[in-house]
């Protein structure tokens, strides 16, 4: 699980409680103008194969950074449709698949953002 800090044109996402140690990693930071696209996340949506590093069991939980082809994306969702999915450009990682408590006020959060 996750939370998300808007400040100016920066937006902080700090990973909550044993997510940390699972994930490897207590935040990241990325610029609005770097997000092309906001949405929910599928159930059935996984993450590239090489985990570097992180946590990845098949259907229960995927934590941390992922590698593939081109892409180097963050994770942090325990599969049970509460994920949200911002694809960005131009930013450390090219996408983000976490877990917020509420991903339909989460999402009007960031994209009221994004369009400000």
């Amino acid at each position: 699980m996750v939370e998300f800090e808007v400040t100016g044109t920066t937006v902080t996402v700090h990973v909550l409680g044993a997510h940390q140690l699972l994930a490897l990693r207590d935040q990241l930071s990325f610029d609005l103008s770097a997000v092309t696209a906001l949405g929910m996340a599928g159930v059935d949506r996984r993450p590239p194969w090489v985990r570097t590093p992180g946590t990845f069991f098949p259907g229960v939980i995927a934590a941390g950074t992922f590698r593939g082809k081109g892409r180097k994306e963050f994770w942090d969702t325990r599969f049970d449709g509460h994920a949200i999915r911002i694809d960005l450009a131009g930013a450390d990682v090219t996408r983000l698949v976490v877990d917020v408590a509420d991903p339909d006020a989460e999402l009007r959060k960031l994209a009221i953002a994004v369009a400000a």
